[in-house]
């Protein structure tokens, strides 16, 4: 990357509006799961490391910002309930979701796309509201911690080449975002092997 481009990189990184956008985009990766928003965390907490941003703040607002479009996609599902009941996606979604919610809730932050299928089926399925709030608090830091502390320790290990940390930032992020998804297929196939009466209701979720 040339000069000029890393020193308008760095100019963006500085602005003031900045936050602005960060919490925009997690806002919006809540119920519109193709907005980048993962990658803009990281890619502030790259340059945080060079102390052309501030770190608690992008990861403030972003948690700020995931917290708020999750329960955009909650009232949307919960909205759209009457089209769902009676259906068997449905009654198995109640189930597990009654049994497993936060659990659930937590887990899908970290898989992309999965987060508002999750979101939208615990608002279809009237998953109380003050356990979705309590649960999506949990889910919302713990995911802008670790995406801007991936991007931030990427930078360290680079400091002078923050374009190398953000390629190591995004790479450990997608590296765990596949362990998650081998780990979730496995245990599917394991259950559907043991319980094959369940695959319908299952993969109809």
């Amino acid at each position: 990357m040339s000069h000029a481009m890393l020193d308008l990189v760095n100019q963006v990184m500085s602005a003031p509006w900045l936050f602005a956008a960060i919490f925009a985009l997690a806002l919006l990766d809540g119920f519109f799961p193709i907005v980048p928003a993962e990658t803009a965390v990281i890619t502030a907490g790259v340059f945080a490391a060079t102390g052309e941003t501030n770190l608690a703040l992008v990861i403030a607002v972003a948690a700020l910002g995931a917290f708020m479009g999750d329960h955009v996609s909650y009232l949307v599902g919960y909205k759209s309930a009457g089209r769902l009941r009676g259906k068997k996606a449905f009654v198995w979604a109640r189930r597990a979701l009654d049994e497993r919610g936060g659990l659930v809730l937590v887990v899908a932050r970290y898989i992309p796309g999965g987060r508002t299928a999750t979101t939208l089926t615990m608002g279809a399925v009237r998953y109380r509201l003050r356990s979705f709030t309590f649960f999506d608090a949990i889910a919302a830091v713990s995911w802008a911690v670790y995406s801007g502390l991936i991007g931030f320790f990427g930078g360290m290990a680079f400091e002078n080449d923050p374009i190398k940390g953000l390629l190591l930032g995004l790479g450990i992020a997608l590296s765990i975002t596949a362990v998650v998804e081998v780990v979730r297929w496995l245990r599917k196939r394991r259950a559907t092997q043991a319980f094959p009466e369940r695959l319908p209701a299952d993969t109809s979720v």
